[in-house]
C-alpha cells in the first residue's frame, strides 16, 4: 500500500514541477494579456490577469493546456473546465463560449494551444494500436476534457523548449509536436481523435459537413445537397451533426457568417454594414438583431468595446 502511495506522490510532484516550469516559460513569453503568437506557427501562448467575461468564440481543432488558472468552455448544454489537471481538445470547428473563471495579476490565467493537423493524427494511427470499437460513441461531441498526464506534459515541455533555440524548430518540432499527437491518441478518450480520420466513421462525415459549410458559408444551405456530400442521409446529418456541436447545419452556418463579420469589423476595419452584407446579410436589421443575440451587444457597440479592453489590457 505505501508502495502505491509512493508512486502516486512522485507522480503528482513530476507533474508539478513540469506545470511549474510551462508557468514560468509562458510568462516570459507572453509578457502581456492577450493570445501571442509563437516561432511555431501551430503553437499560441495566452495570458489573462483577470477573469473574462463569457464570451463567443470560434474554436478552430486544437489541443490546449492551462498550466495555471482556470477556464471553462460552453458547447450547448455541456460545460467544460480545463485547468492544470485537464486539458481540452476540440475536434473540429466550433462556435463555443469560453470565459477564464481563475486569473490575477499575481498568479495569471496561462496557457497554450496547439493546432491539430489531421493528417498528422491519420499518419500517427498507423502506428498506434486502435483501441475497441467498442469505445466510440454515437453522439459523442466534437469537444471533450481529459485528464492532464506527466507524459503528456513532459512532450509539451521539449516543445516549449525548442523556443529557445529557435535554429532547432524545423528540425526537432515536428517530433515534439507528433509526440504530443500521440500522448492525446493514447488518453482515455483518443479514441474521438481516432474517429475524426477513419472514412466511415460518423465523426469523419460531419467533420467533413463543418469543413464544406465553412468553405461555402457564403452559399445558401441545401441540407439535401450537404448530406449527399457526406454520404449521410439528411435525417442522420441533422441527428449527428447537432449532437457533435450543440446545434444544427443552419444555425452552425449562421453563426460562421457572424464571426467572420466581426473579425472583418474588428480586424479589417469594415462598417457594420458592409460587413453584414459581405457574409450575406441583406438586412441590415435582421444582421443587428443577431449578432446582438449572440455577441450580447449591437455590433458597432461591441467592437468598440472590446478595443477600448484590449487598449486598457495592453
Amino acid at each position: 500500500m505505501s508502495h502505491v502511495i509512493s508512486s502516486e506522490l512522485i507522480a503528482q510532484h513530476s507533474l508539478n514541477a513540469q506545470q511549474n516550469e510551462l508557468a514560468d516559460r509562458i510568462a516570459r513569453l507572453a509578457t502581456e494579456d492577450g493570445v501571442h503568437d509563437t516561432a511555431l506557427a501551430p503553437l499560441k501562448l495566452a495570458r489573462r490577469s483577470a477573469p473574462t467575461p463569457c464570451a463567443p468564440n470560434l474554436y478552430e481543432p486544437c489541443l490546449c493546456i492551462v498550466v495555471q488558472g482556470s477556464k471553462i468552455a460552453i458547447l450547448g448544454k455541456q460545460i467544460y473546465q480545463y485547468d492544470p489537471l485537464n486539458y481540452l481538445v476540440v475536434s473540429m470547428t466550433l462556435p463555443m463560449l469560453g470565459q477564464v473563471t481563475e486569473a490575477t495579476p499575481e498568479k495569471p490565467y496561462l496557457s497554450l494551444r496547439l493546432n491539430i493537423d489531421l493528417e498528422q493524427i491519420a499518419a500517427l494511427i498507423l502506428d498506434v494500436d486502435a483501441q475497441a470499437e467498442a469505445e466510440r460513441s454515437v453522439s459523442a461531441s466534437a469537444a471533450y476534457a481529459a485528464r492532464v498526464s506527466p507524459s503528456l506534459l513532459e512532450a509539451v515541455l521539449r516543445l516549449m523548449r525548442l523556443l529557445d533555440t529557435p535554429e532547432d524548430l524545423r528540425v526537432l518540432a515536428p517530433a515534439a509536436i507528433r509526440e504530443i499527437l500521440y500522448r492525446a491518441l493514447l488518453g482515455d478518450l483518443g479514441h474521438r481523435l481516432r474517429d475524426l480520420v477513419v472514412s466511415d466513421s460518423r465523426s469523419h462525415r460531419i467533420a467533413h459537413a463543418v469543413e464544406l459549410l465553412r468553405q461555402n458559408y457564403l452559399e445558401p444551405l441545401r441540407i439535401d445537397a450537404l448530406a449527399q456530400a457526406v454520404h449521410m442521409s439528411a435525417s442522420s446529418l441533422h441527428h449527428h451533426f447537432k449532437s457533435a456541436t450543440a446545434m444544427s447545419p443552419l444555425q452552425f452556418q449562421k453563426q460562421l457568417r457572424l464571426h467572420e463579420a466581426r473579425r472583418l469589423m474588428l480586424v479589417d476595419g469594415l462598417e457594420a454594414s458592409t460587413a453584414a452584407h459581405r457574409v450575406g446579410y441583406e438586412s441590415p436589421s435582421q444582421f443587428s438583431r443577431e449578432y446582438k443575440r449572440l455577441f450580447g451587444a449591437p455590433p458597432r457597440s461591441e467592437i468598440v468595446q472590446v478595443r477600448s479592453s484590449a487598449a486598457s489590457s495592453g
